[in-house]
């Protein structure tokens, strides 16, 4: 995508969360520009149509915003020629602990909804695609193995996706700046240490088979010295799977 069209996607992107405040709308511009998952996401087409969406540890929603604004911006005829054509996903849920983030999405988004919640309590319902990204590390590692559970029940029995972004802990000096970054902006948002709980890659795939998934490691620090990785991971329909064990 040229610089132009993806400058009017951020703010496509970013116009909603004026209404929230100016905080709101300065960090969804500088998320969506810096971030390169946002780009990614679209550039390898990896959200369905029709998508039932669920958004753990959501923040501001960014990701239904981002992803509505693809859509209208496509709609527009302005849209790569070399990228997909972006999905317009069925319905958009996220859960996000700070209860100001998830006021300030809900006043935001126009797709969607956002509740306060902790993931490692919260109903989850039934999606298709599963989204969570740089928000495991937070909560212990038993913690992290029952969210996943929870995800795979949440994705049967119509089978789906998990996109999962982790840091790598294996992956050296720039793993040290990625939990450095990650505990200075926790610092400074709660006003409080946090300790961060990080798995090496071959831990977190070792994990995702044992339930079932079928795991693509994706990097994903493009630009940034971060060590960060997207685990794109499938899991088949119940059906499917049930024919499998038998087979």
């Amino acid at each position: 995508m040229s610089k132009g069209m993806i400058d009017e996607l951020i703010d496509a992107a970013a116009a909603p969360y004026r209404s929230a405040g100016r905080f709101p709308w300065h960090f969804a511009r500088g998320k969506l520009a810096r971030d390169p998952i946002f780009a990614e996401l679209l550039a390898r087409g990896l959200i369905p149509d029709d998508a039932h969406i669920l958004d753990l540890g959501c923040g501001l929603g960014l990701l239904s915003s981002w992803l509505t604004a693809a859509h209208d911006r496509w709609r527009a005829a302005s849209w790569p020629a070399s990228w997909p054509r972006p999905p317009r996903f069925a319905s958009y849920h996220g859960i996000e602990r700070a209860g100001r983030d998830a006021a300030r999405a809900r006043e935001a988004l126009s797709a969607g909804s956002v509740t306060c919640g902790d993931i490692r309590t919260s109903a989850f319902g039934v999606a298709n695609v599963v989204a969570i990204f740089d928000v495991l590390h937070y909560i212990d590692c038993p913690s992290q193995d029952g969210v996943l559970e929870r995800v795979r029940e949440a994705l049967t029995p119509r089978g789906g996706l998990l996109l999962l972004r982790i840091g790598d802990a294996a992956a050296g000096w720039r793993f040290h700046v990625t939990r450095l970054v990650d505990a200075v902006m926790v610092s400074l948002r709660a006003a409080r240490r946090q300790r961060l709980h990080c798995r090496p890659l071959a831990s977190w795939l070792t994990r995702l088979d044992a339930l079932g998934f079928a795991v693509t490691a994706v990097p994903m620090s493009r630009g940034t010295l971060f060590a960060n990785v997207l685990l794109v991971a499938r899991l088949p329909a119940a059906e499917v799977r049930a024919a499998s064990l038998d087979a």
